[in-house]
């Protein structure tokens, strides 16, 4: 039985109110992987604009500073 099968029958028996806050909670999650790949290629169409910044002989004083 795979865990999309495992869940639904765990929700089967619940109350509409509780099948419906396990629904949400889905949802939830799901927004949070979509927002995780959204953030991913974000960071990655910045990375190249930015080198020129990051990547520089003034900013190279920046590399050894510690961070807490």
């Amino acid at each position: 039985m795979s865990i999309a099968e495992q869940v639904y029958e765990a929700v089967k028996p619940l109350p509409e109110p509780l099948a419906l806050e396990a629904l949400h909670f889905v949802e939830y999650l799901s927004s949070k992987t979509s927002d995780r790949v959204e953030m991913t290629d974000l960071i990655q169409a910045q990375e190249q604009v930015m080198l020129h910044v990051w990547d520089n002989p003034d900013d190279e004083v920046w590399n050894d500073v510690k961070t807490f």
